[in-house]
């Protein structure tokens, strides 16, 4: 018991006198211009000698030894960006206990290397694989949101970049309107870049068809003055698939079927070629019924 108590006597005694001791700090870089990625600083480290009293020191040996280096006093001279010693040895000695004193560390200035930070919006492009059941037809286009993210990073990254895909999707035997969670595709070889959104919605509208046959009247167009022209069949039927509600509100007004004279001028034919030159944008199909007419031409 006399020796513990003399031993520990001993030590508490050595604990209160002042000592130095080595220790190494990690930097920490923090406050980076937003316009700049750090590719790489000469130290990463930093090797420095303490002075305080012996309690300290080993209560000190303990902690995290992480100090914070400031970014925001990075110099620039011929090209190269720096931090002289004097600048972040008082920025190291503000983050240790002021009952310490840094006695000595590294005096090598601090280079570091950057790359140009930019950010430019892209086009996302899902990938979709539809399946939808007998008699169901995607009605209107496939949306999603966002349609167009922003991209940040270095230059030589987002320079490659012209769309960002989703992983894929497989929908199948669809009869309802979908409404699809799709993450965005990152590549490996981006791993400074950022995306503004790992996420799009993808989203649909699918509807029951029906199909209709609308009688158009067939009209001629750039025929010359003097001339007279008459087609066989003068009126077409047009197989238009649709949702039932679109169906029920088409009139022949909604199509314009037209045969060109230039044909006959050019090519000698004895039948025109007919063409739909337009017809409602939410149809799923139309189709002719007949694909040429007959004629017969005569001068006034």
């Amino acid at each position: 018991m006399f020796l513990l108590c003399s031993t520990l006597a001993w030590f508490i005694s050595n604990l209160s006198k002042a000592y130095t001791s080595n220790t190494t700090f990690d930097l920490e870089f923090v406050n980076i211009s937003p316009d700049q990625l750090l590719i790489s600083a000469t130290k990463n480290q930093i090797d420095v000698k303490l002075k305080a009293i012996g309690f300290q020191l080993f209560g000190f040996s303990f902690k995290n030894k992480r100090v914070k280096i400031d970014m925001s006093t990075v110099k620039k001279k011929s090209g190269r960006f720096y931090i002289p010693y004097k600048v972040y040895k008082k920025q190291i000695e503000k983050q240790i206990p002021s009952s310490m004193q840094l006695f000595e560390m590294d005096q090598d200035t601090l280079f570091f290397e950057f790359d140009e930070v930019i950010s430019k919006n892209v086009p996302v492009k899902p990938r979709l694989k539809l399946n939808l059941a007998q008699n169901y037809l995607l009605d209107g286009k496939v949306t999603i949101e966002p349609s167009v993210i922003t991209i940040k990073g270095p230059k030589n990254e987002v320079d490659t970049i012209n769309n960002v895909k989703s992983l894929k999707i497989d929908l199948t035997d669809l009869t309802s309107n979908f409404s699809q969670k799709a993450t965005i595709y990152k590549s490996r070889a981006l791993k400074n870049t950022s995306f503004s959104t790992e996420s799009v919605l993808i989203t649909g509208k699918v509807s029951r068809f029906s199909e209709k046959i609308i009688t158009v009247d067939v009209d001629v167009i750039n025929l010359l003055k003097g001339l007279e022209i008459k087609v066989f069949p003068n009126k077409v039927g047009v197989l238009c698939k649709a949702s039932m509600t679109t169906l029920k509100t088409l009139t022949s007004s909604d199509f314009s079927l037209v045969v060109d004279y230039a044909q006959i001028k050019e090519n000698h034919t004895k039948k025109l070629s007919l063409v739909l030159k337009r017809k409602p944008k939410n149809l799923h199909s139309a189709i002719l019924k007949e694909k040429e007419v007959a004629y017969i031409l005569k001068r006034k």
